[in-house]
């Protein structure tokens, strides 16, 4: 049979917890800063290609744009809320979340606290 397991808290264990609680706040803001940039990459090299997409379209020939054709604005319209607005917005939501999570940390909070 095997003995229970008994923790004993002293006072030196708090500062402990809360050196634990920092470290994992930091990683988590790490990570949430990472998503951010990744997400903003993301962005830059959809309006990079698009850039280049209408610079293609415009230095053809007109034979060549009326055979070729271009998206209609509605259709650009959607990819524009689908690989700029949505993911911009993403964004934002983790920038707040790291707001939340460096409050945190300066007041000695945790996660259970917040509620």
């Amino acid at each position: 049979m095997t003995k229970p397991i008994v923790q004993t808290i002293s006072a030196s264990g708090v500062p402990a917890r809360h050196a634990e609680v920092h470290s994992l706040l930091d990683a988590l803001i790490e990570k949430r800063l990472e998503e951010v940039a990744e997400i903003e990459q993301m962005v830059q090299r959809y309006e990079r290609r698009i850039q280049k997409e209408e610079q293609a379209y415009r230095t053809m020939s007109t034979l060549r744009k009326f055979l070729s054709g271009k998206k209609p604005d509605h259709h650009a319209a959607v990819e524009y809320i689908h690989y700029v607005k949505k993911p911009l917005e993403k964004a934002r939501h983790l920038r707040e979340e790291i707001a939340r999570y460096e409050t945190m940390k300066q007041n000695g909070e945790t996660i259970e606290d917040q509620g």
